[in-house]
């Protein structure tokens, strides 16, 4: 069974900015550092943030499903702003999935206004169907909220200083 997930965040901040961080591994750090009840740790296995990079992310105790995965950047496309991240260990793939791909993009909407927009496709074998109940997009829709926050609280802080 394949299906997947969508998700759409309209924020005032220039598409390049938003990339500066979706298109590194300042995501990484960032998503740590505001939001640590969402994921605990996340290190860097392998790569400086392009194609191949590898990521071990850890989820705070009690997180129902999954307590770790491993990802592979597949793809980072900085002139269209893109991203897609593979699920290439634990996590769901211990859940009976057959792949898990994230798609991150930035899509400029004028020059001050940008869409941020996550995706989850998947595939899951049909006798654990059932478990594709655990995938929610709400995971980098949070994501996505508090990086624009936090863009923004930081451009406001720089114009008022």
């Amino acid at each position: 069974m394949k299906d997947s997930l969508f998700h759409e965040l309209e924020v005032c901040l220039p598409a390049g900015e938003v990339w500066e961080v979706y298109g590194t591994l300042g995501l990484a750090q960032l998503v740590v550092e505001l939001l640590p009840h969402v994921i605990q740790k996340i290190d860097v296995i392998e790569g400086d943030g392009g194609v191949g990079t590898i990521l071990h992310l850890t989820f705070p105790p009690g997180t129902p499903g999954i307590q770790f995965y491993k990802e592979k950047f597949v793809k980072v496309d900085n002139e269209k702003r893109v991203k897609e991240v593979m699920v290439v260990e634990g996590g769901f793939l211990d859940l009976g999935f057959r792949s898990v791909l994230y798609r991150l993009e930035v899509v400029e909407k004028d020059s001050n206004s940008s869409i941020i927009k996550s995706t989850i496709e998947y595939e899951i074998d049909e006798e654990h169907a059932a478990n594709a109940s655990f995938v929610t997009i709400a995971f980098l829709a949070t994501i996505a909220e508090a990086i624009s926050k936090y863009l923004t609280e930081k451009k406001a802080s720089v114009m008022n200083s």
